[in-house]
């Protein structure tokens, strides 16, 4: 996952991102909670890949659970 989200103050004042794009973590997760598909997000998002939101729930799931990222 750490090689997947990105925090960078520079990018989105440090917002979560897939990394190499300006796509929020949240975005995906928005998507996916209005109940669109991984391939509707893939296709709204070419540059995405599937691999990238699974980091994004991952990335969620360990942020609810309190872990620390280092991203």
């Amino acid at each position: 996952m750490a090689d997947r989200i990105a925090t960078d103050p520079k990018v989105l004042a440090g917002t979560p991102v897939i990394r190499g794009t300006r796509i929020p973590v949240s975005v995906i997760l928005d998507a996916l909670a209005a109940g669109n598909s991984r391939e509707d997000i893939l296709r709204e998002y070419p540059e995405l890949t599937n691999d990238d939101i699974s980091a994004a729930i991952e990335y969620a799931s360990r942020i609810l659970r309190g872990e620390l990222i280092d991203a």
